[in-house]
Order: C-alpha cells, then structure tokens, then sequence
C-alpha cells in the first residue's frame, strides 16, 4: 500500500469520527476512537454473532452428547 493511500484512508478515518489524530511537532498520530466503533458493533454486528455463537453452541452440545 502506498504511503499516499495510507494517508487518503487515515483521512477518512478522521472523517467519520473512527480515528483521533493528535500532531506533536512534525508527527501525527493517530487513535482508534472505540466508542463509534463499539456502536457500530452493537448495531449491526451483535445481531448476526448471537445466531453464529448460538449454532456453535448447539453443534458442542450435540458432540458432546448432551
């Protein structure tokens, strides 16, 4: 990946609020921002693990015989 593309995806990071950028001098860092990025989980991701962790646990209990 170039070093351009790297900076075009930070800044759309930075855009939608999933990346907190802090300069000191001439470095800019950047963070994960988790509170979007955990409401983005609860929203949309946390619906489709439940039934995924659901079979799974219904596939161990038939392997083990319970």
């Amino acid at each position: 990946m170039t070093r351009q593309a790297v900076t075009q995806h930070l800044r759309r990071l930075e855009r939608a609020n999933l990346v907190a950028t802090v300069r000191r001098g001439r470095e800019k860092l950047h963070y994960l921002n988790p509170v979007p990025i955990h409401e983005i989980y609860e929203r949309w991701i946390v619906r489709y693990e439940r039934q995924h962790l659901d079979a799974l646990r219904e596939l161990k209990k038939r392997a083990e015989g319970d």
